[in-house]
């Protein structure tokens, strides 16, 4: 509030100086005029840019005058709302008077913020609940080289006997979905351009032609764009494949974000764009988080996608070594549970 006042008083003094230099410079052309004047009539033009002037300088003392009671009024603001807040009463007492109460007023939350979440760093971690896997005790465990795994490279030496497979039908599941980077070897227009619309007019196109095909979709910074440049004959065919689950919002975020290296600001800010846009043109809310290309994950990401109702999420970029060793231990599918506080907030992974 110290810093507002100051910026204030700074802004001001500016807008002052520049007004009293330019009347100066204007002042002293008309007078270098008046010097080269060699009759009456010169006089006379004098005379008729000098009254020019005397209004532009009356209407800039009103505008001065104007722009000084804008300024006292927000300096008075900024020093009834650094009293309102000494004396306890944040968005009450005098903060609602003067003539920009709603510069002032306190929005409303959206959710209730649990006092304790804010204080998660300064915690200990927390043992892992009973037949729980604390991730910093695996990388103990695990070399992290780099062998040859055969047919799965990195992974296990699979063999198989070919009478095997008579004895029990093998079940391959495919899942059709989106990974569009707005921000790769390209731009995003480019990206579009070239291959994103593609794709998402041939979705519609093929999800209607048979009722088994489902299709997933999480950048919604691409979608939004073709949602622009389609008909409301296509918008309605897109909603009524939403409605009978064909096509399915995961995670609903703007992009599918880093997470190794991002700010949590960022996290949230880019998850809330695309929530919004999701409510306001489909009405739906995902459930289902999928991060397939990340360079790394974070603990934080999934305590954020808890917070804002996803019940699963879907990891991919998971190191081999880590891979091997869940999968070992069959153990890919797990809650992810936070180190910080004793009541955590948990997401259920498949990586």
């Amino acid at each position: 509030m110290i810093r507002l006042n100051r910026q204030v008083t700074v802004f001001g003094s500016a807008i002052f100086c520049v007004v009293v230099f330019s009347l100066y410079l204007m002042l002293d052309h008309l007078q270098l005029d008046n010097t080269k004047s060699p009759n009456n009539g010169g006089d006379r033009l004098q005379n008729g840019q000098l009254s020019i002037l005397q209004g532009k300088i009356d209407r800039l003392e009103r505008l001065l005058a104007e722009n000084n009671e804008i300024i006292t009024n927000i300096r008075d603001s900024v020093i009834n709302l650094k009293e309102s807040v000494k004396d306890g009463v944040p968005g009450g007492g005098n903060m609602s008077q003067g003539p920009y109460p709603e510069l002032l007023a306190s929005p409303p939350l959206v959710l209730p913020i649990d006092s304790q979440d804010c204080q998660f760093a300064a915690r200990e971690f927390s043992e892992p609940a009973d037949g729980g896997v604390q991730l910093l005790d695996v990388y103990d465990l695990l070399t992290f080289d780099n062998p040859d795994g055969g047919v799965w490279k990195q992974g296990f030496d699979i063999t198989y006997r070919e009478n095997e497979w008579d004895s029990e039908p093998l079940q391959v599941f495919v899942v059709p979905h989106s990974h569009n980077d707005p921000g790769w070897l390209k731009t995003f227009d480019d990206y579009y351009r070239d291959q994103t619309q593609h794709i998402l007019n041939n979705m519609v196109v093929k999800l209607h032609e048979d009722s088994r095909r489902k299709m997933i979709w999480s950048e919604i910074s691409y979608f939004s764009k073709w949602w622009d440049n389609i008909d409301g004959q296509k918008r309605d065919a897109v909603k009524s494949l939403v409605e009978r689950g064909q096509l399915e919002i995961t995670t609903g975020g703007w992009v599918m974000p880093d997470e190794a290296n991002s700010h949590y600001f960022a996290l949230i800010d880019q998850l809330l764009e695309g929530h919004q846009w999701l409510e306001r043109n489909l009405g739906v809310k995902p459930e289902t988080g999928w991060a397939v290309d990340p360079f790394g994950y974070s603990p934080t990401n999934a305590y954020l996608l808890k917070q804002a109702g996803l019940a699963n999420m879907l990891i991919q970029r998971v190191h081999y070594s880590i891979k091997k060793h869940f999968a070992s231990q069959k153990t890919l599918e797990f809650f992810w549970r936070q180190n910080w506080g004793k009541v955590l907030s948990q997401s259920q992974c498949f990586p």
